[in-house]
């Protein structure tokens, strides 16, 4: 600063030198000079080295090397977080639906990490990459299984002993409204069924052109084995599967499968064991089905839906009349609920201690399983539970009062806005569990808090009468179901969005099954991660009357 100075005193013909705090600025509006004060001039006009601060020449300027360069302008957090959130929110909306390919999704965990910002707050990356890609599945139809899936399916795998080890065996058993009851094998065909009629897929969603189509993966043919198709009194109306195991002399455990039919007139329906390993012992001239079926029980009442539990000692038959329990090793027959109204729906929950039933006027009950009366017409403690009804002449709800008996917990009774097509437990934590009904809704209670009404709403389902399944896949993110308008919707569990909705098939998705997942290795997350269930097992079945159909996507 001495040699400033100097210079200053010493050239007295210029104006001074300007300080405007840090920033030094010469003034050279004075007429040049010649010889030693022009010599001066010009080595005041190189810029000095000052500590803490720099030389912009071309502003003529020193600025501190400290704060934001000129020329740029600092955003602050809140503008930042916002501009990075439109960004997102731009790249989430493309990704919805069929939009856009979910490589918009990745660009965005690059730019805005695994916690990434939506119009919903924030949101993991994970998540929001799943659900793109469950919006874009690809779905084929099986030729050749007209009205053979309508009324039931039902996924089995059994583990065969075969000369290179226990072998993984995969099949499905479909009932139809009409009353067949059919057997396919798919999936590994090595030491299986080499016979009969082989079912081709034919690719019905996307719709593309004849090049994509040929770069799709068929999911493979199923096989039916011929002569038999076994035909029962009436309509399939539930098919589950279940263990129960041997004893020590029998070794493993037996896989068999509960089949309930409808009814029809002149008979009510009937409940049916099927022991599914002997069904491997079959061959091109034997029937597999009938030497297998056992009829265990027999109602003078249509049997609309059936559980059982995991040990396959016990079932819960769903009926015109309540509830029943059925003891599959004898027969014996126990009312565990009387109601006028039908019970369409039912789930057991709590290991089995405890049934949930949906009935036709739109109430879901409570039963407890463990307490029940011996023999089949003993009594019951009644109940009057009030719900609400709408006068279409008065244009407002009536109160008014039905009759239950059964060991029922009227304060966990739910009322729906119509009859109960469909409840469905989740597997992580039973106490949850989705409801529909035959007006369309659909909805995810929590069975703690039951009287505070829904967790989630699911908008979009299109019902008016039918007993429509919802299938939730294994890692219980997702759930689908058909409509009246033969549309096919895939919804979020968690975020309640409906992620997939279009016209598939001329007819109505009554029936959904998922292919089983491994085990999730005791993982303990908020919900199953899909990193837990191998890809290939993540596909659906989809049963109409036009025919069966594999919903699956390129993960």
């Amino acid at each position: 600063m001495t040699n400033l100075f100097s210079c200053r005193q010493s050239v007295t013909e210029y104006s001074p030198t300007r300080f405007e705090g840090a920033q030094l600025v010469p003034n050279f509006h004075s007429p040049p000079q010649s010889g030693s004060s022009k010599a001066l001039l010009i080595s005041k006009t190189i810029p000095q080295d000052l500590p803490g601060f720099y030389y912009d020449a071309e502003r003529n300027r020193y600025f501190p090397n400290k704060g934001p360069v000129p020329g740029s302008r600092r955003a602050n957090s809140a503008a930042a977080s916002s501009s990075g959130s439109q960004k997102l929110n731009q790249i989430v909306k493309k990704c919805k639906r069929t939009k856009v390919k979910t490589a918009k999704l990745l660009q965005a965990r690059e730019l805005y990490g695994n916690v990434i910002a939506s119009s919903k707050g924030r949101c993991n990356f994970m998540e929001e990459y799943q659900k793109a890609q469950a919006s874009h599945p690809v779905v084929w139809k099986y030729q050749g299984t007209n009205k053979l899936g309508d009324g039931a399916l039902e996924q089995i795998n059994i583990d065969v002993q075969t000369g290179e080890g226990l072998t993984d065996r995969n099949f499905l058993l479909a009932g139809g409204r009409d009353g067949s009851l059919s057997f396919f094998e798919f999936g590994k065909f090595e030491g299986g069924i080499h016979f009969g009629r082989k079912c081709s897929p034919d690719l019905v969603w996307p719709l593309l052109n004849k090049s994509h189509v040929e770069c799709r993966k068929a999911p493979g043919h199923i096989w039916r084995p011929a002569q038999n198709t076994q035909w029962m009194s009436s309509g399939i109306s539930c098919i589950k599967t279940f263990g129960r195991h041997g004893t020590e002399n029998e070794g493993s455990s037996i896989q068999n499968a509960l089949v309930c039919t409808l009814g029809a007139e002149d008979r009510g329906g009937s409940v049916f064991v099927i022991n599914l390993t002997e069904l491997l012992e079959f061959g091109p001239n034997r029937p597999i089905l009938r030497r297998n079926i056992d009829e265990v029980a027999t109602f003078n009442c249509t049997i609309w839906t059936a559980d059982c539990r995991s040990d396959g000692r016990h079932a819960v038959i769903g009926t015109n009349l309540g509830a029943a329990l059925v003891d599959l090793e004898t027969g014996v027959k126990s009312w565990l609920l009387r109601s006028k109204s039908d019970v369409l729906a039912q789930q057991l929950i709590h290991s089995g201690n405890v049934i949930l039933c949906g009935l036709r006027n739109g109430a879901i009950v409570t039963v407890d399983v463990r307490e029940k009366r011996e023999g089949f017409s003993a009594r019951h403690a009644s109940h009057r539970i009030q719900h609400s009804t709408l006068d279409s002449t008065l244009g407002k709800s009536i109160k008014q009062w039905f009759k239950l008996s059964g060991n029922i917990h009227p304060s966990h009774t739910i009322k729906m806005p119509s009859s109960i097509a469909c409840i469905v437990s989740l597997q992580f934590d039973d106490q949850y569990f989705l409801a529909s009904s035959m007006d369309g809704t659909v909805k995810l209670y929590d069975h703690r808090i039951i009287q505070r009404g829904a967790v989630q709403t699911y908008e979009g389902h299109v019902n008016s009468h039918t007993r429509l399944q919802l299938g939730v896949d294994p890692s219980e993110r997702f759930f689908v179901s058909g409509g009246e308008d033969c549309n096919l919707r895939l919804w979020s569990i968690k975020s309640g969005e409906l992620l997939f909705e279009d016209k598939l098939t001329n007819t109505v998705t009554s029936t959904v099954c998922w292919q089983k997942g491994e085990s999730f290795n005791g993982v303990q997350d908020e919900r199953r991660s899909y990193d837990n269930v191998k890809h290939d097992s993540l596909g659906a079945w989809l049963g109409s009357a036009e025919g069966i159909f594999y919903m699956d996507w390129e993960l």
